[in-house]
């Protein structure tokens, strides 16, 4: 391991919208290096990126997987990252922590709505991006198209490095345009191939296609661009040179045609991407806190943790990227910077789907596994003690957008929720738990409806915990119209000392927002000093369970100005029972009324699904405030209240046949229409008879 160098590494993501052949290239990669001896077939699940149970059972990535071969004499880190949009947070954290993008457009679908997310997060990390325009043996399938796509909607920049011979049953090889060779295929799928000229009908296609590559390329050099523009020849030489910063500087991005389940054109990508893909030295220093992480071997060793994975063998696998610095196993500490914690380290895993290599010592660029490493979590920047400091900035995954609430059913599986779900957070930092103190929900919230069946698949597999689901209630809210004055007399005798406690209470309406103001205006000792603290105690204490539905009352003053109290009978108890009377008549007196979250919702679709979108929006009491273009995508921004959005991640993907996706976060309260208002009251009041 002592031998290797930052530079001779390339790490990249493969990125794409599901379907678009993602893990069959990942496996035609392993399969052409000789690192398997038998392609395997995502639908038969059983390809070395898929090996969850649950990804061999539904036919899809569910999690990014790591494959580590050798190439060249270049290390390859390839991160096969989930296509679909309930694990869109996979995606951004594979292309975070690797050195370039790949982004692969199917040739028959095109560019579709995660090719689209892709995009964002791959410009969002600054990451180098190439396309893989896949699946060129599929009926209709049309390079030009898609690459006329890939150019207006995302970059000008797109410029074709191999041309496909053929297409659909037709396609039959690549040619290479860099090399000005031709690459012809048995069409058998064991990726054995025939070198020869370039076919004649693509001679000037291809010359083309170079001529535009040298173009961009030699702008990375001032002197070779003068030579170019006095008309002198580039030499080979030259261009690979200012090819390689070129799509460093993402000057150019590189766009390959292939099969993988033909397995045609995949290993002259391979030797493209050990020859001219960047390296981390190419990317340069990685900021952190100010700090710069040198992809060097000999500055301080620095890394980040971006997947956490529970193994049935080895355990907790902390998955870490090395962006500076050397570090070996053999008698050495890694110190979690965020927490503050060292421990001790057993040995590193070059991981190939479930399987790993012990390695003793890892470098800058490298992407290893680290087993049992108890404290690391997604985000946490691992150093040595004493060394790297600083901190580099948290992975950022997508908010969730679809919840239920989960019920134990039995008290074992109760007892055993709070460990389980833990542990599955860990892994999974696009998923959140929440105890919902007023609704007294256990509210699971992930990015799908086939997000969350998956968290509870493993739970149950995992940890035997079983959990029924149902729609969590909504956190609903009472306020006032109106301003209302109400006394609240608690009088009470039963021998020795009685309860004796006075108080008028004027109740008036805030602005939206405001929550609860206490006001004492009490004078001439009406009520005692002493007692006022009560009056303002016991409110706070009652306005967490209104009059109208037991929800909390918010945006109101309460203003305390008169009362009466008794020498020996009165008591701070006495009080908080007297404002308890007050408020229940004051606040049904001031014109009560319901409130309801509503959200902000941000939706992606193409053109043809607009006005679908639209008019469900209306269904569901929405209000569209705004539209834009984004090429043939179109987003849609609109407010929602919340109860109308619970099944909206299920019923967009049946809307828009998969191809819509949406974030949501809370804007606002405001007032529930008067015949809903009337249906949820009468169901609380209902649920709260069924309890007594």
């Amino acid at each position: 391991m002592g031998v290797r160098k930052p530079e001779d590494t390339r790490s990249f993501a493969l990125c794409a919208h599901g379907g678009a052949g993602k893990t069959s290239l990942a496996e035609a990669m392993l399969f052409d290096n000789g690192n398997i001896t038998r392609m395997g077939n995502v639908q038969n699940g059983n390809t070395v990126s898929d090996f969850q149970s649950e990804e061999q059972k539904r036919n899809i990535s569910i999690s990014t997987s790591l494959l580590t071969l050798e190439r060249k004499g270049k290390t390859f880190y390839v991160l096969d990252a989930p296509g679909y949009a309930d694990f869109t947070g996979e995606m951004s954290a594979a292309i975070r922590v690797a050195d370039t993008a790949v982004i692969l457009v199917s040739s028959v679908g095109g560019i579709e709505v995660q090719t689209s997310k892709a995009w964002e997060y791959a410009e969002h990390h600054n990451a180098p991006v190439s396309f893989v325009v896949s699946k060129m043996d599929r009926e209709n399938a049309d390079f030009e198209k898609v690459i006329a796509d890939i150019k207006s909607q995302f970059s000008q920049n797109a410029l074709p490095v191999f041309l496909p011979i053929g297409a659909g049953e037709k396609f039959t090889g690549i040619v290479d345009v860099l090399k000005g060779k031709s690459y012809t295929y048995k069409p058998d799928g064991t990726g054995k191939f025939t070198e020869g000229e370039i076919p004649a009908d693509l001679a000037d296609e291809s010359a083309s296609a170079r001529e535009a590559l040298v173009e961009a390329a030699v702008e990375m050099d001032d002197a070779l661009m003068e030579k170019y523009l006095e008309g002198e020849e580039v030499s080979q030489a030259d261009f690979e040179r200012t090819l390689k910063k070129a799509i460093a500087a993402k000057r150019i991005m590189p766009v390959f045609a292939l099969s993988a389940t033909a397995n045609i054109g995949v290993p002259q990508f391979m030797d493209f991407v050990a020859d001219y893909f960047p390296s981390p030295v190419d990317i340069g220093a990685i900021d952190a806190d100010g700090a710069k992480a040198e992809p060097k071997v000999d500055a301080p060793f620095s890394a980040l943790c971006f997947k956490v994975m529970a193994d049935a063998f080895v355990g907790k696998l902390s998955f870490i990227r090395v962006y500076s610095g050397t570090l070996s196993s053999e008698g050495s500490n890694i110190y979690n910077v965020d927490k503050g914690e060292d421990e001790r380290i057993s040995s590193f895993k070059l991981m190939t789907g479930k399987d790993g290599k012990d390695v003793k010592e890892v470098i800058a660029g490298d992407i290893v596994a680290i087993p049992k490493l108890q404290s690391a979590k997604v985000g946490n920047t691992l150093a040595t003690k004493g060394g790297f400091s600083a901190k580099f900035p948290p992975i950022e995954f997508p908010k969730p957008v679809y919840s239920v609430a989960v019920i134990a059913k039995t008290r074992a599986d109760e007892d055993k929720l709070g460990t389980a779900i833990s542990r599955i957070l860990e892994e999974d930092c696009s998923l959140t738990f929440e105890k919902n103190a007023e609704t007294r929900d256990n509210v699971l919230s992930g990015m799908g409806d086939m997000h969350i069946n998956i968290v509870l698949s493993k739970l149950k597999e995992r940890y035997n915990v079983d959990l029924d689901t149902k729609t969590p209630q909504v956190p609903y809210r009472e306020t006032i119209r109106k301003m209302s004055e109400a006394q609240g007399k608690h009088k009470k005798q039963s021998g020795g000392h009685g309860q004796y406690g006075d108080v008028y209470i004027r109740y008036r309406p805030l602005e939206r927002g405001e929550g609860f103001k206490f006001i004492d205006s009490v004078v001439g000792g009406a009520v005692p000093r002493n007692f006022i603290p009560a009056v303002e105690k016991g409110l706070r204490e009652y306005m967490t369970s209104g009059p109208l539905a037991g929800f909390p009352v918010v945006d109101f003053s309460a203003e305390l100005y008169y009362g009466s109290y008794h020498d020996v009978d009165s008591s701070e108890m006495s009080f908080k029972l007297a404002t308890r009377l007050s408020f229940r008549k004051g606040i049904m007196d001031a014109n009560p009324v319901l409130l309801e979250p509503v959200m902000d919702v941000e939706v992606t679709v193409p053109d043809q699904f607009m006005g679908d979108v639209m008019g469900d929006f209306n269904s569901r009491r929405g209000r569209v405030m705004g539209m834009e273009a984004h090429g043939k995508l179109q987003v849609v921004k609109a407010q929602v209240p919340l109860s109308e959005m619970f099944r909206y991640a299920t019923d967009l993907r049946s809307m828009t046949s998969g191809e819509g996706s949406f974030s949501m976060e809370y804007s606002h309260y405001e007032e529930v229409p008067g015949d809903i208002a009337k249906k949820v009251i009468a169901a609380h009041k209902k649920e709260d008879e069924e309890e007594e």
